[in-house]
Order: structure tokens, then sequence, then C-alpha cells
């Protein structure tokens, strides 16, 4: 059994009988699955803070208290507990220095497959550069992203860092207008984010794969990146399109830095689609009304609008055929066929060669337009065979009158 004797008003002296167990599972209001090492002092005074690490990843591994704060954790009495180089709070800046002991030694992280670089990462951030170049303790150390305890891996849906979870980490601090005053920067992001298409990609269809806010700007050497950078950073996801764009007239101008990439048609956080009847308007931005730039957009907005309306039409005559009963096995891959050929669309419209999307948008157009003949012949035939009953069934309703009168008049006879 354990015992406890106060001494004054900042000293607790706590022993353990021989009896007791190194590990005891945990009490009412912990976790059930938690083992509190109840052999280990520092328990004594900090049982909540150990009944959260114990459920994170660096528990698993065998860290333990004293190997980030020091101390003599055999101890139970607290000024003796506190010896050996202890460190309390150890603030954000020692933090780091902790943190990176272990993260930045290659023999320790090579056999968790743990990069190594985030300290060297960290220092070339701007949240780096605020905290260990100029001191600002307003900018975040590792805990402030990570939890100082409970350390989570990514994979772990209750992660700080789960990728569903970052943006709302992030926000924490890029939500506070407070905070985000002192620095000139808005607080909209994350709000807009979740309306952009990478966010209902994230949030709605849980597509994990969809770029967070570290996808853009990296983790531990967050970052905005610079205009010639914009696009090479987009394309890390968007390859076809990327690679589009960087056989179109826009590449030099954004290698220049004279555009800023992806960003002179996108948003950034808001990531949104330009729809096509806008496209013309788009490029009517920077090129003058009358230019052959501006006539090309025409061309390039007159294409997409009209295969994207024979698309549509194509899906209503699909969804018709199969309400009718009709077999659509063979329409249907047709119909995904044009799709595939559309979604190359919008990846040729980046480099604007209006030869080759005018070829994809007739290949789909082609097959939307036959879909739509499919669906426009079986309503012919259904007509058809209507008109074809018509006959049929006023024959059978005069029978069933004639019928009617006889066996009336051989009713009337009878009686």
């Amino acid at each position: 059994m354990r015992w406890c004797t106060p001494v004054g008003m900042a000293m607790v002296t706590c022993g353990l009988s021989s009896a007791s167990a190194a590990w005891r599972p945990a009490t009412a209001g912990q976790d059930p699955g938690v083992q509190v090492d109840t052999s280990y002092g520092c328990i004594v005074c900090h049982a909540d803070k150990r009944r959260a690490f114990v459920v994170g990843v660096h528990a698993e591994r065998g860290i333990r208290c004293h190997d980030c704060h020091g101390g003599t954790p055999t101890a139970y009495e607290t000024r003796a507990a506190h010896t050996r180089g202890f460190i309390g709070d150890p603030g954000k800046v020692r933090t780091v220095a902790i943190c990176s002991s272990c993260h930045a030694d290659p023999n320790r992280m090579r056999q968790y497959g743990v990069s190594t670089g985030q300290l060297a990462e960290l220092r070339t951030s701007r949240h780096g550069q605020l905290l260990l170049q100029r001191g600002d303790t307003a900018a975040p150390t590792c805990t402030d992203c990570h939890d100082a305890h409970t350390i989570l891996p990514p994979v772990d849906a209750r992660s700080s860092v789960n990728p569903v979870n970052i943006p709302g980490t992030c926000g924490r601090c890029h939500e506070d207008q407070r905070l985000m005053a002192r620095y000139g920067l808005p607080t909209n992001q994350l709000a807009e984010f979740r309306r952009s298409a990478h966010g209902v990609a994230l949030f709605e269809n849980r597509d994990f794969a969809a770029p967070t806010c570290v996808g853009c700007h990296g983790s531990h050497g967050a970052l905005p990146p610079r205009v010639t950078e914009i696009a090479n950073v987009c394309g890390h996801c968007h390859a076809l399109v990327g690679r589009a764009f960087a056989a179109g007239p826009h590449a030099a101008s954004a290698r220049a830095g004279r555009l800023p990439g992806c960003l002179a048609c996108h948003s950034n956080h808001g990531t949104e689609r330009v729809p096509p009847e806008q496209l013309a308007a788009l490029c009517a931005r920077c090129h003058e009304q009358n230019s052959p730039a501006a006539a090309l957009a025409q061309q390039v907005q007159q294409e997409i609008v009209r295969v994207t309306e024979e698309l549509r039409v194509a899906e209503v005559a699909l969804e018709e055929l199969v309400r009718s009963g009709e077999p659509v096995v063979d329409t249907r891959f047709r119909y995904q066929t044009a799709l595939t050929y559309f979604r190359q669309v919008a990846q040729v419209q980046h480099n604007l060669d209006l030869e080759q999307l005018s070829d994809l948008t007739r290949r789909a157009g082609s097959i939307a337009r036959d879909i739509r003949a499919v669906a426009e012949a079986r309503r012919e035939r259904r007509w058809e065979h209507r008109l074809f009953l018509i006959p049929v069934w006023f024959f059978t309703l005069a029978a069933v009158t004639i019928a009617g009168f006889k066996l009336a008049d051989l009713r009337r006879r009878g009686e």
C-alpha cells in the first residue's frame, strides 16, 4: 500500500510497500487501458500528466518523465525529486532543444522511420525565425502543435496532426485576431479552406489525400510559397495540370516572378474552380479586350461551355434510360469515357493548346450526342408503342361496350 505524509505546505513524502506492484490499473476516471507506474515518484504530484502521457507514443517507446524534465524520479519528496538538472516548465525555446535532442538524432530515429530534419526545417520556417532568432514567445513551439504529454501519431484520429485535425490545429493561432494582428495576417484562412475544393474533399468526402495547411506550407518548415514556387507546390498533387501549365505561355512569366502561378486564376485557401462561362472574364483581368489572348480565351470558353452542356444533357439522357428499364451497361461505359476526355480538357486548358483542347471536346461531345440520340430513339419507340395501343384499347373498349349492351338486352328478355 502507498503512504503519504504532508511535510509543510510544499512537500509530500510518500513511499510504497514491498507488496505494491510497479504498475497498477487505472482508477476511476482514467482510461481503463492505461497502466500507471505507481513506483515512479513523479506520479505523486503529477498523476494527471502521467495519465495523459502514458496513452501516447512516447510512453510506448519507453520514454519517461525524467527523460525530458530531468530530476530524480525515484524520490518521493518534492525537494529531493527536483534535483539533478530538474526542468519544470521548459519554456518555448528550451522545448525545441529538448525535443530535438532525440528527434534530430539519426541514430535514435532511424529505427522508427522518423525524419530527423525537423529542427533544421523549423529554423527556416516563419515560426522558427520568430521564436529562435527574435525570441518572440508568441510563436509556436513543438508542444503547441503536438501537445506536451499526449503525443499521438498522425494516423490516430485523436492526434492534433491527423489530416482532419491539422486545419483546426493551425487555426488555434491563425484564427486569433488579436494574435494575428501583431503580424498583419488575416484570420479567414480556415473558413475559406473549409469551403474550398480541398476542404470539401477532406471534411465532407473524408479524402485524406487532400492537402491540408501543411501540404502547401510545409509542417516544421512552414512558410508561404514564394511567387516563383507556387506552380511547383501545386504540382505536387496536380501533376498533369502542372505539366500542362509548364508547357503553356504563362509558365515563363511564373518562373520569372511576374505571375503568381496558379494564384493568378485560383485563390490560395479558397482554391475555387472557375466556372466555364467565366473563363473569358477571368482572362480579361490581365489581357486587353481585343488582344489575341482575349480572342483565344473566348474560343476556349466556347469549347468548354459547349461540351459541358452536352455532357449535362447526356447525363439526363442516361438517367432517363435507367428509369425506363433499358440496359445501360455499354451506355454508362461510354459516358464514363466521355468524362475521362472532359477531365483531360481541364488539364489541357492550362496550356491553352486550342487544337488539342478542341480534339478532346470533340471526342467527349460526340459520345454525349450519341447517348442523347439513343435516349431520343428509345423515347420515340415508346411513343410508337403507345400510339399502337390506342386502337387496341379502342377496339377493346368497343367490344366491352357491345358486350354490355348484349348482356343488358338478354336480361330484359329474360324478365
